[in-house]
């Protein structure tokens, strides 16, 4: 009598373990590609509920509107990586657009004159952002939010606080043109992703981005220069912004001092919800592309939608919400 009881309960056993593991993987799964079946199932909800969505062209749009915080979102990354912050971009791009429209009238200086005043300005503010947190011990929320208020302020004063127009057709190929039928801002973004995705796993300055995330205090201890690369990190997140602004003001056609305002934020709220943590040590480029683009879908699906601009705001500040709650979840479990 045993016996047949025993028999009859190892299939309930094997089946429990079967259900288990296929929920394990199918978590796994979810942990690792959800946001990319996010990113589908929108583009398919989107595409159904507007027949316009689901085109070439408008697909075109929604990527090359996104190319501008989806670079500035790349180099936000990094420093979440490393348990910092950087609201100094938007304010960045503003600064960038006013003297980069400067150089850049018809029959003024060459096309890599612009080009390389406008790089100088991001990787210099980047620099003193990390220099000031790393060699300063200072919050890089205050030390950024410094440079928020004064890279603003510095773009009124050098603008007066009105646009700069009257830029030269080269530099506005920059953000208006095409190569293949593709705009070069989205060729500019595939080019920064590519870079930034071999630098984050493919060599020394990556690993090390990680290990200061992951444990400062053991990064020191190994031997990582930790301020060094603090320091590189904020001037590349920089130089990242510096790349924006060039490409905004070439595609609006002029130098605006309130260019970039909330492109900080939107920056933050592609990489945490592309997976990035704000508790540092993990993120991926690929993760931060996938989270702008599911901002850029939704806001473009709701416009087509005529929503109401408020309404997407709060979508998206409950969808921010949503994704440190669950950030915060993991972390805790793990």
């Amino acid at each position: 009598m045993n016996s047949e009881v025993t028999i009859a309960n190892k299939p309930n056993k094997s089946e429990a373990v079967g259900k288990r593991r296929w929920k394990e993987t199918a978590f796994r799964l979810f942990g690792r590609y959800g946001m990319l079946f996010i990113l589908i199932a929108l583009i398919l909800v989107m595409s159904i509920l507007s027949p316009t969505f689901f085109t070439s062209g408008n697909l075109l749009n929604i990527v090359r509107q996104m190319s501008i915080v989806g670079i500035v979102a790349i180099g936000v990354t990094m420093v979440i990586i490393t348990t910092g912050i950087d609201l100094s971009s938007g304010s960045v791009i503003a600064l960038v657009s006013v003297v980069v429209a400067t150089f850049a009238h018809p029959d003024s200086y060459p096309l890599v004159v612009p080009i390389a005043v406008g790089l100088g300005i991001g990787l210099l503010t980047g620099v003193i952002n990390g220099t000031i947190i790393a060699k300063g011990k200072i919050a890089p929320f205050i030390v950024t939010l410094g440079m928020m208020t004064g890279a603003r302020g510095a773009a009124l004063l050098f603008s007066d606080g009105r646009p700069i127009g009257n830029l030269s057709d080269s530099f506005k190929f920059i953000g208006q043109g095409a190569v293949f039928g593709i705009p070069l801002p989205i060729i500019i973004f595939a080019l920064v992703g590519l870079v930034s995705y071999l630098l984050l796993t493919k060599t020394k300055f990556g690993k090390y981005v990680y290990a200061m995330g992951g444990n400062e205090q053991a990064a020191r201890i190994a031997g990582i220069p930790v301020d060094r690369y603090k320091i590189m990190i904020y001037a590349y997140a920089g130089l990242l912004s510096s790349i924006a602004g060039i490409i905004l003001t070439s595609r609006i056609a002029s130098g605006q001092p309130t260019a970039g305002v909330m492109y900080e934020l939107d920056a933050i709220a592609a990489a945490v919800i592309g997976g990035t943590s704000l508790s540092g040590g993990i993120g991926t480029i690929g993760g931060t592309i996938i989270g702008a683009l599911i901002i850029g879908v939704m806001n473009n699906g709701l416009d087509l939608l005529n929503v109401s601009s408020y309404w997407q705001q709060i979508l998206k500040g409950g969808i921010i919400v949503t994704a440190v709650f669950l950030d915060a979840r993991k972390n805790r479990k793990s």
